[in-house]
C-alpha cells in the first residue's frame, strides 16, 4: 500500500497509509525513560489547565505550543522563558503535526474544532486529550471514534467527573437496583456571567493582525470578523459552539447518561425555551448578537428512563422583582424509591437521608490528565476514565437537544407540550424557566412565546433520526475547505 505522507494528506489525499508507520506505541523512537512530548492546542482559556497539569505530571513535557492569536502564543511561550524552558510555537496546527517528536495533542480550541483536530492527530500517529464536547455535531464525534480506533490511538475526553469514584459509587448505586428502577436522571447547568446574560452587539470589522483568522474559522462557514466570538462568547453561536448544553452542559449530561443503566443514545429528543437576554433599550425582545438559547429545557427517553437537562442562564444575580436567582450545577436521580443527591439516598416519604448502599468500583489511575498519560504508557484504552467513544455518545445527546431546539417554532407561552406531564421533574423546570425569565428581566413567557422544538425520534444504532431529513441535516455542517471533517477517515 502506497505510503501517504502527512503533507499530501494535507492536501487532500486519504491517509491510508499513515497508520502503517506506526511501529511502537508512540510515532517516534523513544528510550525506556524518555519524557512524553505533548503539545498543547488552543492556549488562552481552558488551554492553560492543560498546559499546568501535563507542566507538573512527572515524565511529560509540554513540548509545544499552538494558538491562532499570536499575542496569546508569546505570552505562554514568555512564561516557559521565564523558566528556562523551550517550548516550539506554532500558530497552524498543520505545521504541528509534521512535527515527528510530538507523542500526543491536547485540544482546548473552539467546539468546532475539536472533531477535526482529534482526526488529524490521530492519522499523523499523536495520542489525543481533547476537551468537551469532543464535537460540534454527532456526524464529527463518531468520526473520532473511527480515527482513535482505525490508527489505535488513545484518545481522553475532557469529562473530568468519570475520575472522581463519588460520582462512580452514584451511578453504581443505581445500578445495584436496591432502590427500583431509575425514572429521572436530571442535569442541571446554569451558570452566571460570561455573555450569558447577553452579549449585545459588536460591529463588522477587520480581524486584528495578532489573529489568523481563517484558520481560527476553520470548518465553519466563511463569515466576517467581529469580536463578539473571539476569545470566549463563540459559545453562544451556532457555527462555532453549541451554547450552555454543550459548554458546562457536556459535563452534567454525561454523568445523567452514565447513570443510566445501559445509556447509549435516547430513541427520543425534545427542546424548548428561548434567548432571553438583558436588553439595552429594557423592553422586549430582548435579542442580541448571538443565536444559542441561554434558557433551555431537553428531555431524552432512554427506553423508560427519562434524562431531563436543565438550562437557565440568568442566574446568580438579582432580577427586577429584587429576587436573587441562584445557580445550580449538578445532578440527581430520581428513582422508584426516592431520590439520590450526592452520597445521600433521600427515600420516599422522609426528609432523612440515608448512605448509599457500598458498591464496589473499579476506576483507572489518576486523575484525567495522569490518567491519559497513564493509558499513553500502557496502551490499555480501557483504563481511561473518558474514552473518545463516551464522549461521542454525552456530546451526541448534547447536540440532540439542540437539532430540536434549531427546528423548532415560536408558539405561544400557553402551549404546553405533552412531555411535561412524563414526570413532576419535567415540569418543574419548566416553571423554574418561565419564573426565572419574568423574574430577571419581567419577559412573562405565558403572556407570550418561546421556541419549542419537534419531539424527533431517533435511531440509536444508526445515529439518524427515523423519517426526518431536516433533522438528518442537522446531524452534520457544510464543511470549508481544507478544514474538511472526512467521511472516510482512512
Amino acid at each position: 500500500m502506497k505510503n501517504i505522507t502527512r503533507r499530501s494528506f494535507m492536501k487532500g489525499s486519504l491517509a491510508a497509509g499513515v497508520g502503517l508507520t506506526l511501529a511502537g506505541p508512540f510515532s517516534r523512537v523513544r528510550g525506556a525513560n524518555d519524557d512524553i512530548r505533548v503539545a498543547v492546542v488552543g492556549i488562552n482559556n481552558r488551554g492553560g489547565s492543560h498546559i499546568r497539569a501535563f507542566d507538573k505530571t512527572s515524565g511529560v513535557r509540554v513540548a509545544a505550543l499552538c494558538d491562532v492569536d499570536r499575542n496569546v502564543l508569546d505570552d505562554r511561550v514568555k512564561g516557559f522563558s521565564k523558566n528556562n524552558k523551550k517550548v516550539d510555537a506554532y500558530v497552524d496546527i498543520r505545521k504541528l503535526l509534521d512535527n515527528k517528536n510530538i507523542d500526543a495533542l491536547s485540544i482546548a480550541t473552539t467546539n468546532h474544532w475539536h472533531s477535526l483536530a482529534t482526526i488529524w492527530a490521530c492519522q499523523a500517529g499523536k495520542d489525543v486529550y481533547v476537551e468537551k464536547p469532543c464535537s460540534h455535531n454527532i456526524f464529527e464525534g463518531r468520526k473520532c471514534v473511527e480515527a482513535a480506533r482505525k490508527y489505535n490511538r488513545i484518545v481522553q475526553h475532557g469529562t473530568q467527573s468519570r475520575a472522581k469514584s463519588s460520582w462512580a459509587k452514584q451511578v453504581a448505586a443505581i445500578a445495584s437496583g436496591k432502590y427500583g428502577k431509575l425514572l429521572v436522571s436530571k442535569a442541571w447547568a446554569s451558570k452566571n456571567g460570561k455573555g450569558r446574560w447577553g452579549v449585545g452587539f459588536k460591529p463588522y470589522k477587520e480581524p486584528p493582525e495578532n489573529l489568523d483568522f481563517n484558520i481560527w474559522l476553520g470548518p465553519a462557514k466563511e463569515q466576517p470578523y467581529h469580536e463578539n466570538i473571539v476569545h470566549y462568547n463563540w459559545h453562544w453561536f451556532f457555527d462555532f459552539g453549541n451554547g450552555e448544553i454543550g459548554n458546562q452542559g457536556v459535563h452534567q449530561m454525561d454523568i445523567a447518561r452514565w447513570a443510566i443503566p445501559g445509556g447509549v443514545l435516547p430513541t427520543s429528543v425534545i427542546s424548548m425555551g428561548g434567548r432571553w437576554v438583558q436588553s439595552t433599550e429594557g423592553h422586549p425582545p430582548f435579542t442580541d448578537q448571538a443565536n444559542t438559547p441561554n434558557c433551555q429545557l431537553t428531555v431524552m427517553d432512554f427506553g423508560g428512563p427519562l434524562l431531563v437537562f436543565e438550562v437557565i442562564g440568568l442566574v446568580d444575580g438579582v432580577g427586577l422583582d429584587g429576587k436573587k436567582y441562584p445557580k445550580k450545577v449538578g445532578n440527581e436521580f430520581f428513582l422508584e424509591e426516592g431520590v439520590i443527591k450526592g452520597d445521600k439516598f433521600y427515600p420516599k416519604g422522609s426528609d432523612k437521608s440515608e448512605s448509599l448502599v457500598d458498591v464496589d468500583v473499579e476506576m483507572g489511575p489518576g486523575d484525567i490528565f495522569e490518567n491519559f498519560i497513564h493509558c499513553m504508557r500502557s496502551r490499555k484504552r480501557e483504563d481511561l476514565h473518558a474514552d473518545i467513544l463516551d464522549g461521542h455518545l454525552s456530546s451526541a445527546c448534547c447536540h440532540l437537544g439542540n437539532v430540536s431546539y434549531r427546528l423548532g417554532e415560536q408558539v405561544s407561552g400557553k402551549i404546553e407540550p405533552g412531555v411535561l406531564g412524563r414526570h413532576p421533574e419535567v415540569e418543574k423546570s419548566w416553571e423554574t424557566i418561565k419564573q426565572t425569565v419574568k423574574g430577571t428581566l419581567g419577559y412573562d413567557v405565558s403572556k407570550n412565546t418561546y421556541c419549542l422544538g419537534p419531539m424527533l425520534k431517533f435511531d440509536p444504532k444508526a445515529e439518524k433520526f427515523v423519517n426526518n431529513p431536516a433533522a438528518d441535516r442537522l446531524l452534520t455542517r457544510p464543511y470549508r475547505k481544507p478544514f474538511v471533517v472526512p467521511e472516510r477517515v482512512w
